[in-house]
Formats: C-alpha cells, structure tokens, sequence
C-alpha cells in the first residue's frame, strides 16, 4: 500500500483511508475507524476493481466522496488514470461499529466520474480545493495541470483550464498541494528537483524554486497558519522549508532521515508539529517552533502586533523552545510512503508502510501539554 488519506469532512470521529496495490487480487480501499477511547480500530473494506491505487484524497466537502489515481493497463501498456467515487451511504461517517462478518459485505464504490486524461498522460495526484464546496479539484498528470469542475452532484467532470510545464527533459510532476491561503487562488508542484508555485485564476507561474533538493522532490506541504511558507522533501532525504516570497534559500533543513522522504505534513493546528515518512521505515516527528506562528514572540510578523501586542508581551515571558526531534517512531519494517494527520484529532497521525502497515500514533503527552499550556 502507498495511498493514506484522512477523511477531510469529517471532523468528529477519527477515520482514514487506505488504498491498495496488489497485483493479483481486486483493490480495495480499507475504511479505517479508530475509536479513541477503546483504543479500537475497526475497518470497512470497499472494492476498487479498476486497478492499483498510487493516490487517494477525499472531498472536503462531502463525506463520501473521494478521488484515486490508479493502474489500468490496456493493449500492454499502462496508464495512470483518475477518478471520483462515492463510498456506499452507511459507510459515509465515522462509526464505531465493525461489520458483523466483514469477509461476505464487502462493498463496491460507485463511480461518480472520471477525470479523462487520454490527452494529458499519468495521473500523479489530485487535489481537492481545500476550503471548497468540493467542485473544484486540480490534477497533475505528466506535465500538465489540469483544473477541473465536477458538475451535478459530481456526475460530470468539465476541464475549466489547463496549462502545460514547456522545457527540455522529462518533464513530470511528482506531486502537487493547494494552499488553503491567498483565497486558494495558489497551488505549489514538484517536478524533479524543482518547486514551482502557480495561480490557479490565470494558470500562471508565480515562483520557482530551482534545485530545491539535490534529487527528485516528492512532496510539499503549505504551512496553515503562515501563507508563505511551504514545506518539501525530496530523495536528498531532507526536509526543507521555504518562505515563497524569497526563494534564494530554505529558511530551515531538517537531515534527520536516512533515506529518501516520501512525504512531509504540517499539524493543521499547531503548526510547529511536522511529520515526515522515509524509506528508511521511520516516521519523525520534529518541533520546528522557530518558523512556526507561535515562536513565544520571537519572529513576530509586524502587521501582527499592533492587536496582539499585549498578549506577545505575555508569551515573552515563557521560554522559547528549540527546534528539536520530539519522537521517532520505528514499528514499520518496510518503506514509509504516507503520513498523515487525523481531521478530527489534532494529536492523532497515521503512518502507512509499502508492506500494508498502518500505524496510529499520538503526539507525547507532555509535548501536547507544553503547546496548550
């Protein structure tokens, strides 16, 4: 497996979602339920019958909706196709109850659409846009970005405009985020050892990071709550962070992985919180308050403090942490491809291993505590 999503829409019980790649067998996506007070995880498996799933992200919108990017092979070649499903009604919100015989109610997903890349080439990823009514999502598919409109309860895909990477050399995305700020107008891609920032209303580059990492870049994620910084990690097995307004430079370097990063995300809540997946098997949890929105009133925004200016005066008063590696986690014996972060409980993280490991971890308690407190 390599495909983790958590269930964006919903915000009340913990869920995520897994998908399959088997060669062999049907696909599936594994519904996953923990219940937090139980320490119980209960799972629900649909069928995905098209093919291998490589990406997976769900509407954040509407709670049974979701997108696979997926194998299909035809006439020996394979392509990397999209699509947009509905889960089965009862599945849609997290419950707590497991299926009484899980092996005989193994349910389909029904197709809502396919987002039709015969013209565009592989599908890396699709992204929905984050504060949306979920109508909007952006695919990468080869060199091409490709904005879309999912019409009439989703039945219907339409191309609303698209724009191509032109250059010498393989040029493909490898994957891709839209930030949730600047009215979500902005989305960032990696291609190669590049970070390239777009604006989604004219299709337009808008910053370039050049040899942002020494080898391929494999994913980027958008600080929440500061608009210009942007997080990447990459096969030179860093993590860095970039302030987009100045790209000269990575305002941090995390080197504490062994291998390549597959995957880099920022706590949705206390942005100082990164989590970071490596084939190396571990997952590395990692305090980087320096650059956070809550440095203790160091690195203060101006245009912040006029109304804050009391309560900066207060904080001044707590010790600045240090940037620091708060956990690494090593249950996984295979490559980490996917870490995620629950929706609904800002404490709680999944990592997935290629071997179909799942792993539910929580942020140390007096970690937690320090932050709240």
């Amino acid at each position: 497996a390599r495909a983790l999503t958590p269930q964006t829409a919903e915000t009340d019980a913990i869920r995520f979602l897994v998908g399959t790649q088997s060669l062999r067998y049907d696909n599936q996506i594994h519904i996953i339920d923990f219940d937090d007070e139980n320490n119980i995880i209960n799972k629900n498996v649909l069928l995905h019958q098209v093919g291998e799933i490589w990406h997976i992200s769900t509407s954040p919108a509407d709670k049974g909706v979701l997108a696979t990017c997926y194998n299909k092979t035809s006439d020996t070649k394979v392509m990397t196709c999209a699509a947009v499903w509905r889960m089965p009604k009862e599945l849609e919100s997290g419950s707590h109850e497991s299926p009484d015989d899980s092996s005989s109610n193994t349910q389909t997903l029904e197709l809502l659409c396919h987002l039709d890349n015969t013209a565009h080439g592989n599908m890396a990823c699709v992204m929905w846009e984050p504060m949306g009514d979920g109508k909007k999502i952006i695919s990468l598919a080869d060199n091409n970005i490709l904005l879309w409109d999912l019409q009439e309860s989703s039945a219907k895909a339409v191309l609303s405009s698209s724009t191509a990477l032109e250059g010498k050399g393989q040029l493909k995305f490898t994957s891709g985020r839209w930030s949730p700020h600047h009215n979500c107008t902005q989305i960032a891609t990696a291609n190669d050892t590049t970070v390239r920032g777009w604006d989604t209303r004219s299709m337009r580059q808008i910053y370039c990071i050049e040899n942002a990492h020494g080898q391929l870049v494999r994913d980027l994620d958008f600080n929440p709550n500061k608009q210009y910084y942007l997080a990447s990690c990459g096969d030179d097995c860093k993590v860095k962070f970039w302030d987009t307004r100045n790209v000269t430079e990575p305002v941090k370097t995390l080197e504490e992985h062994s291998h390549w990063v597959w995957n880099v995300r920022y706590n949705h809540s206390h942005d100082q919180l990164i989590l970071t997946g490596s084939s190396d098997s571990r997952v590395i949890l990692s305090n980087m308050v320096s650059i956070s929105s809550e440095p203790f009133g160091h690195m203060v925004d101006d245009d912040e403090l006029s109304d804050q200016e009391d309560q900066h005066q207060e904080e001044k008063i707590k010790e600045p942490l240090q940037d620091s590696v708060i956990a690494t986690y090593e249950e996984h014996e295979d490559s980490v491809y996917a870490v995620e972060w629950s929706s609904a409980d800002p404490w709680l993280f999944a990592s997935l291993s290629y071997d179909g490991r799942l792993v539910i971890n929580r942020v140390p308690r007096a970690l937690k505590y320090h932050i709240l407190l």
